[in-house]
């Protein structure tokens, strides 16, 4: 039996981005670069590897960069075009979302991410959809995790939640998952809690919840009457709690590891990795961090 497609992706990025300050006074967190694009071409460009026909953006103030971002730049192309930069040409137009696939939506107040994805009720409509968090970034080995999970809803339906093993010592510091081992294949289980920063010695695993969602619709009017939680704010974990007494759930493992480019140790660590991999800088970063250690 098949279910309908995950066609549309929802990114929160209407945080204010605190931890970065005074880089984040006039630029979003999200505009950050790491190597050669921004943060959230990155979480962008994976949507689109999965199959994400539709980007939806829940912005807040001082965030225009991001759509102008995403937009045409007629002034850019002509002057590469003059130059004769094709390079650089095919590159911007690769990167291009194609015209009408890009939909922006106001969050006014910071009430939390389950108050930021509500908002975007209207552009989803009743369909299922992925959610990214903006400042985590999957390097392509990781990029299948989120193409099986909606590979896995489109053919069986339920929500899904993208997990990676973290040191014990530090369960206090994530949302963990409650899995049923005796029911799943080494890559996928059923959830059966989830539980927020567990004191260490309590917590069911060490899974943690890393950033990428596969949801069904019916969380929107769960989180019309969601209370605020944790921080004041409303909580998307509080809402799929309450959405797994009616629906199933499975946690999907992330091969490799991601990236917490909201924290400096994390946006440091995703342009060391990723900058690397490069074929332009790879190998003399490599020699410069010798040369530095």
């Amino acid at each position: 039996m098949t279910h309908k497609p995950v066609r549309k992706a929802v990114f929160p990025v209407a945080g204010l981005g605190t931890r970065f300050l005074p880089a984040t006074k006039a630029m979003p967190k999200e505009m950050l670069t790491v190597v050669d694009r921004p943060i959230i071409q990155h979480v962008v460009d994976e949507a689109r590897a999965a199959g994400i026909e539709h980007l939806v953006f829940v912005t807040g103030r001082n965030k225009a960069v991001i759509e102008e971002h995403f937009d045409y730049q007629f002034e850019l192309s002509e002057t590469l075009r003059a130059r004769g930069k094709t390079e650089a040409m095919t590159l911007i137009d690769d990167l291009l979302p194609g015209a009408g696939t890009t939909s922006f939506t106001r969050q006014q107040k910071p009430l939390g991410l389950g108050h930021a994805v509500w908002c975007a009720r209207e552009l989803i409509g009743n369909e299922p959809f992925a959610l990214l968090l903006p400042d985590v970034i999957v390097p392509e080995k990781g990029r299948a995790c989120l193409a099986n999970m909606i590979a896995a809803q489109n053919t069986s339906g339920g929500n899904y939640i993208a997990v990676e093993e973290v040191v014990p010592d530090l369960v206090d510091q994530y949302g963990i998952v409650d899995i049923d081992t005796s029911n799943g294949d080494g890559g996928m289980w059923p959830v059966k809690a989830m539980v927020e920063k567990p004191a260490i010695g309590t917590a069911p695993s060490n899974l943690s919840i890393m950033g990428r969602y596969v949801l069904q619709p019916e969380i929107f009017d769960i989180l019309s009457r969601q209370a605020a939680g944790a921080g004041g704010e409303i909580q998307i974990t509080d809402a799929m709690d309450k959405l797994m007494t009616a629906q199933p759930f499975h946690a999907v493992k992330l091969a490799g590891r991601s990236f917490d480019c909201g924290s400096k140790l994390g946006f440091l660590s995703a342009n060391l990795h990723l900058g690397l991999q490069d074929e332009k800088v790879g190998a003399a970063l490599r020699d410069e961090i010798s040369a530095l250690l």
